[in-house]
Order: C-alpha cells, then sequence, then structure tokens
C-alpha cells in the first residue's frame, strides 16, 4: 500500500493499526490489535492519520485518551501510516474512511479530479521544520544552497514533499535539481543524517528535538510556530486536518459531526492544559526516545501550532494554494479552495 521508502535506512514501516486502550502506542511499527472506541452497536468509522506518534497529529490520540472518542457511540478505528501520501491511497481506494493529514491533500486530490473535503483544521501552523547535518552548518545556509543535495522528506508525494519543493524554489533552485528522498521520521530520519544519507531534511517533532539536541543537526528553517511558518511560507498554512470523501461527508453528515464534536473539544482542552498535562495524558512510546522533559519542552515551544477553534485560518487556503504551485500536479491549474474545507461542522459542534 505505501511506497516503499527511496532509502533503505531500516526495516520498512508498516502501516498497522493502533490499539487505543489504555495500552502505550507502539511506534516501533510492531503489529498491534484493533482497538474500537465507543458503543460496539454503534457505526464503524475507520481513520488513518498519517504518522500517529508525530507532534502535529497528537490531537487523534489525545481525543481517545480524554474518553472523546467513547463519547460519541461510534467504533472509531485508528490506523497509523507513516506517510500521509500513503493515507490519501488509502481513502481513494476506499479501504478506509477518513484521513488525518496535511489539508493540502485536499487541493492535491482537486488538482486530479477528486472531491474531498477538510472538516475540521488541528494545526494552524506547518509544524514542520528544515534541519541539516552538523557538519554542513556554514556550508548550507538557505534553500538556495539545496542545488545538487540530497533533501529528506516523509516519503514521494507527502506533504514534507510538497514543502520542501516550495522552499527550495523559493530559494532559486529547481527542484529538478534536488534529490528527494523518503525517509520517514523518527529513527530513520537519523539514520539517514546519520550515514549521510541526506544533507537536510524536513522533519516534525519529537524528531526535530532529538536532532538539535544531540548536536547531529541544526535548524535551517522552523514551521512549529504560526510566526516561523509565516515567515517560512509566506502566510498561515494550515496543515493537520480530518478530510473524507465529499460523497461520504454528504451521506453521513450526523456522522462527520459527531467526529468533528471529539477534535473540537480536544483542541479546546489542549489550548486549556499545559504541555506537561498534555504529555501525562499520552502513551508513553511517544515520548520514550526523547524522554519526557525533553518531549515536554518540545511541545512547550510549538504549543501554538494547535488551532484553538477548528475554524480553517483565514487566508490559510489560498497560500497553500500558492505553496502547492511547486508542485507539478498541481502547478499551472486553478483551484477552487473554497471547495476543499467546510467549517459547517465546527460551527455546529456541541
Amino acid at each position: 500500500m505505501r511506497k516503499k521508502s527511496v532509502l533503505a535506512t531500516g526495516a520498512a514501516a508498516l502501516a498497522v493499526t493502533i490499539a487505543l486502550s489504555g495500552c502505550a502506542n507502539n511506534v516501533a511499527g510492531e503489529s498491534q490489535k484493533v482497538q474500537k472506541a465507543g458503543d460496539a452497536s454503534g457505526k464503524t468509522v475507520r481513520v488513518m492519520v498519517g504518522g500517529l506518534n508525530k507532534q502535529i497529529y497528537l490531537p487523534f490520540m489525545l481525543a481517545e485518551r480524554l474518553g472523546y472518542y467513547k463519547e460519541t457511540g461510534l467504533n472509531i478505528e485508528i490506523n497509523d501510516e507513516p506517510a500521509g501520501a500513503s493515507a490519501k491511497t488509502s481513502l481513494l481506494a476506499g479501504q478506509i474512511d477518513a484521513v488525518g493529514g496535511f489539508y493540502e491533500h485536499n487541493q492535491i486530490l482537486q488538482a486530479k479530479g477528486k472531491d474531498t473535503v477538510a472538516v475540521v483544521s488541528m494545526l494552524r501552523a506547518a509544524g514542520e521544520a528544515e534541519v541539516c547535518r552538523s557538519d554542513l552548518k556554514g556550508v548550507i545556509k538557505g534553500a538556495a544552497d539545496f542545488k545538487n543535495r540530497n533533501l529528506g522528506i516523509t516519503d514521494q508525494g507527502s506533504a514534507t514533499d510538497y514543502m520542501t519543493q516550495y522552499i527550495t524554489k523559493h530559494g532559486g533552485v529547481d527542484p529538478s535539481e534536488t534529490h528527494r528522498i523518503g525517509v520517514q521520521a523518527g529513527g530513520t530520519f537519523i539514520a539517514a543524517l546519520d550515514h549521510k544519507n541526506i544533507d537536510c531534511g524536513m522533519t516534525t517533532e519529537p524528531t526535530i528535538s532529538q536532532v538539535v539536541s544531540s548536536g547531529k543537526g541544526f535548524l535551517l528553517y522552523d514551521g512549529r510556530t504560526v510566526a516561523g511558518t509565516k515567515d517560512m511560507f509566506g502566510g498561515n498554512y494550515p496543515t493537520t486536518s480530518l478530510y473524507l470523501m465529499l460523497d461520504y461527508v454528504e451521506k453521513n453528515k450526523d456522522t462527520v459531526q459527531l467526529l468533528v464534536n471529539a477534535y473540537v473539544k480536544t483542541l479546546k482542552w489542549i489550548q486549556d492544559h499545559s504541555a506537561a498535562e498534555i504529555t501525562e495524558k499520552l502513551p508513553e512510546d511517544y515520548y520514550k526516545s526523547i524522554g519526557k522533559d525533553a518531549y515536554v519542552k518540545a511541545l512547550e515551544e510549538s504549543k501554538d501550532m494547535f488551532n484553538p477553534t477548528g475554524l480553517m485560518p483565514e487566508g490559510g487556503p489560498e497560500q497553500v494554494a500558492k505553496v502547492l504551485q511547486a508542485n507539478p500536479e498541481v502547478g499551472g491549474k486553478t483551484i477552487d479552495v473554497s471547495k476543499t474545507y467546510t467549517d459547517e461542522f465546527v460551527k455546529n459542534a456541541k
């Protein structure tokens, strides 16, 4: 289902269904049983998240840990897939009902004649950063130095792929003059840096803090906050969202509303609690590799990225459309951004 990584830096990560009971999420890729949250007689909704243990997708696990999935009365199956591009493919194939992934996929799919819609916006910042190997500090000073460089991304066709193409082109280098290599995140990303298979790469927390605190790399661009995102992309850049096929939304409005209720409630909980309190609710495996204190510190620094309302940030879709012009699948095509998201369900959330 998922494209194999271009770079073999470790065992291939498999798409697994995450156990959302009291046990911790295993982020090493071991098989786990399905957990269905909610009334067993309720409707089953299959949600796939493009990297469940990343801080940018924290609301999906937190909603379960807070009991908000159970409150919906639905059977909610949360599946983990390391790359958002693969989750998108699974949605189109009808293998899942919804994706926890970056909003921009809705615009890309529209360019391909596929109608999907984001129903809640969870991040108002990119939540991503470009980090480079420490031995290249002073050599790579910006995207203008990306020519002929190996650049790490989650996978081909992922959001990190499109973002990397944008900052590369914005820096005056044609993306075709770089080598974009799929290395996912976490251990495989760090191994790629260690073995000098990549020079720089786009990744998320907690990988960012692991790389920087260990001295393995340095920050080149930082989009973990709203201000940093505006510097990186020129404006508001909504990323994490819940999106579904338009046809599914139109036929299952009550189900979609229940899902959105849970996520809007989760976003409010995040705003009302500290990074330490949020971390306490998460499985230990989320912060085991970096350490609890370091995880809390990283979350404190990037907590601003979480959308307090769930509404689409003003001007965000239009800014995403500008960034995606660097993507050959979208470049030159007219995107009707108004059809790629709706605030209807967030406004009706209880």
